[in-house]
Parts: structure tokens; C-alpha cells; sequence
């Protein structure tokens, strides 16, 4: 009777050994499973930031946050985590609890706002776009210079536009203000590259003497248009040995008081 029992007792003290084993086991896997989630921000704009390393210095795993800035990491209560991320800051936090996290991570350094500067002083194309909107009636209609034109029907008939062009006296009007506005555009190319302060920084002249030379040396449109920098700036070169030599100046004489007898 008493060895039955020994049996019984050691046969029910085995049970809860196994039973506590897989308790051990089953609540190890639990623990195992819990997860952190949560985004990383930037601190100062509160942007989301992408390809951040997570790494739980715990258990050693590691992983890489979405491009949304959002992480799924396993983590225990008491792991440290760690954030990472180049041009910022690292980040340790503890987790504390399994809810989700707002991490916010501060750059190395504060960027400047990029700035763009434009050039006030627009250049002869963009003048010429301009005067061209302000006198737009004489670039409509009146501008064609053609007396034969197509017709809707594809052929070709007499301008009514071009034959009153020529004839009126608005029309010869408009195509001399036309003219006047392509010679001042030949000037203003001119000027846009022959300018005072390229000229005077090839020459080193000054004052009166760059002046006289420039008015002297003037180019004209088309070598304005189609020298290369390199023949232009041979053209300046050759032009001040020119000036060098030549000692007469290119100014009036003063005028003599007459001479009374």
C-alpha cells in the first residue's frame, strides 16, 4: 500500500515538473514575440525620416525603419534601443511599455535654406521680349512682311495685312519703330559684351583713356554675336596695342582764344 502511493505521489510530482517546464517554455516564446513599433521624426521640422537603424543593444537584432519612418522592432520592457542614422544624432531610449513610439532625432548640423540669386540687369534677348509685349500691335498684324500669304484653302492669295503694311501711313510708322527697335537691340548686345568693366579688366585702362578707346574700338554686331571668348579677347588685345601706339587722343582739342592784333 505504501509503495502504491510512493508511486502515486512520484507520478503527480513528475506532472507538475513537465507542467512547469512547458509553462518555462511557453512563456519564454511569449516574451520572444513582443514587439516595439513606432516613427522616427525629425526634431525640427517634424518630418518623417527614412533609413534609420534600429537596434535593440539587448538582444542584439537590428533592422531599418520604412520610407514612411516607420519601425517594427522585438523588444522587451527594459531593452535599450538604439537609432542611428547619418547627419543625425543617436538616439538611446529604454522601452518602458509595449505602446508605440514617436522618436525624434536631431541633425549635426543646422542647413541653410537655399537662396537663389538672379541677375537684376536682364540681357539684350530678354529686353527685346520686352519691348516687343509693350509695342505688341506693330509685332501682330502689322508685322508681316510677306504681300503673298497661304490661304485656309492651302493656296496662296495676297496679304491683305502686308499690302496695308506698305501702303498706310501707320504701317510704314509701325515697320520704322520696328527697325528702331532691332537697331537698339544690336546696340544692347554690343554693350552687354563690350562693357566697361570686361573691357577695362582686359586693358587696364581707366576713366577718359578706357572711354576714348572704347569708342575708338567699338565692334560691330556681327563679331559681337559670333567671336568665340578667345577671339574676342585677342580682338581687345590687338586693338590696345593699337591705342598705345597711336599717341594722338581721340577728344577736341581745347579751343585757342583768338589772337587780336
Amino acid at each position: 500500500m505504501l509503495k502504491v502511493k510512493q508511486e502515486r505521489n512520484f507520478t503527480v510530482l513528475m506532472k507538475m515538473r513537465l507542467f512547469l517546464c512547458f509553462f518555462l517554455i511557453a512563456f519564454k516564446g511569449f516574451s520572444q514575440d513582443k514587439t516595439v513599433t513606432g516613427i522616427v521624426f525629425e526634431k525640427e521640422n517634424k518630418d518623417r525620416i527614412a533609413s534609420v537603424n534600429v537596434r535593440n543593444v539587448t538582444s542584439g537584432i537590428s533592422i531599418y525603419n520604412n520610407l514612411k519612418g516607420e519601425f517594427k522592432i522585438a523588444a522587451n520592457i527594459g531593452d535599450k534601443l538604439v537609432f542611428s542614422r547619418q547627419e543625425f544624432h543617436p538616439d538611446t531610449i529604454t522601452v518602458q511599455s509595449n505602446a508605440p513610439l514617436a522618436i525624434y532625432m536631431a541633425k549635426l548640423a543646422i542647413q541653410l535654406k537655399e537662396v537663389t540669386v538672379k541677375d537684376t540687369m536682364p540681357n539684350p534677348e530678354q529686353r527685346l521680349e520686352a519691348t516687343k509685349l509693350d509695342y505688341s500691335k506693330i509685332y501682330g498684324s502689322l508685322a508681316y512682311d510677306d504681300f503673298l500669304s497661304a490661304s485656309p484653302g492651302g493656296g496662296a492669295g495676297l496679304s491683305i495685312d502686308a499690302l496695308w503694311n506698305s501702303l498706310s501711313r501707320s504701317g510704314r510708322n509701325a515697320a520704322h519703330l520696328r527697325e528702331t527697335i532691332q537697331n537698339d537691340y544690336m546696340q544692347n548686345v554690343i554693350d552687354y559684351r563690350f562693357n566697361r568693366t570686361f573691357v577695362g579688366n582686359i586693358t587696364g585702362l581707366k576713366d577718359e583713356r578706357l572711354t576714348a578707346f572704347m569708342f575708338r574700338y567699338r565692334p560691330g554686331y556681327y563679331t559681337t554675336k559670333t567671336a568665340s571668348d578667345y577671339e574676342f579677347i585677342s580682338m581687345i588685345r590687338n586693338n590696345l596695342r593699337r591705342f598705345l601706339r597711336n599717341t594722338r587722343t581721340y577728344t577736341q582739342q581745347p579751343l585757342q582764344p583768338l589772337q587780336t592784333k
